[in-house]
């Protein structure tokens, strides 16, 4: 049996959990339901690129033109690519930004 993580996505303050079993794009496109935008979710065209803040995971085979070798050092990676191994926090940088802060939005007005 697997394990779940909460991950945080930075500057919203949301949170949700995801089984070291499962990407952190999965539990990113529940949260924000449509408003999330996704592209191949196999690691090639870049949509999701998030910078991890803190915590650890594994991580899959992500295309060059995505993700360069610097990036990676950076910690910018592909949503759609990473496990987590512990509690993450993940700031999105990717296309999907644009759709996050929208999300913040909504959260702050919802006060």
């Amino acid at each position: 049996m697997g394990r779940s993580y909460s991950i945080v996505l930075d500057g919203i303050g949301r949170a949700y959990l995801c089984a070291d079993t499962q990407n952190a794009l999965r539990g990113m496109e529940a949260l924000g339901g449509r408003g999330i935008p996704v592209g191949c979710r196999q690691g090639g065209c870049g949509v999701c690129k998030v910078e991890v803040l803190s915590g650890t995971y594994t991580a899959g085979v992500m295309s060059r033109s995505a993700i360069s070798e610097e990036d990676e050092r950076r910690q910018c990676v592909l949503a759609c690519r990473i496990y987590p191994t512990s509690d993450l926090k993940l700031k999105v940088v990717g296309k999907m930004a644009r759709s996050v802060e929208a999300l913040k939005q909504e959260v702050v007005q919802k006060g």
